[in-house]
């Protein structure tokens, strides 16, 4: 018996907000939304797909009524794949994430950041092709 990681549910005050944020950051699109949700994905999944293959999870933002309180224990990491981190960090910050301290220190080479409802994520190393 097997069981597959599928989706990752985020809670949020505003899930149509924060999908339309992480579709801009990570190129996903809405694949299913009903009151009070919001999923996206860069892919629309069949049970068939599931059963056969592990496949990219998708992400599922849920309405709460509380707020974030402390820090995440768990987050995102994303690494761009045609910009350096630096511009990748410019345009998340114009999409409006921002930076974030959770005592990480400045001698990282990677940015934590934070999505527009406080959930923290980082930035990591670039996958751009050098040049």
């Amino acid at each position: 018996m097997t069981s597959r990681f599928t989706e990752l549910a985020v809670d949020c005050h505003d899930p149509e907000r924060l999908a339309a944020f992480w579709c801009e950051v990570l190129d996903f699109k809405v694949i299913d939304r009903s009151e009070g949700k919001v999923e996206i994905g860069s892919w629309v999944p069949t049970v068939e797909d599931v059963r056969a293959r592990q496949m990219p999870a998708t992400l599922l933002f849920i309405q709460v009524p509380e707020g974030k309180t402390v820090k995440n224990r768990l987050h995102l990491d994303v690494s761009p794949i045609d910009a350096s981190t630096e511009n990748e960090v410019t345009r998340l910050l114009g999409l409006g994430a921002t930076k974030t301290d959770v005592g990480q220190g400045s001698d990282r080479n990677w940015v934590v950041m934070a999505d527009p409802e406080g959930n923290e994520f980082c930035v990591l190393r670039t996958l751009a092709p050098q040049k």
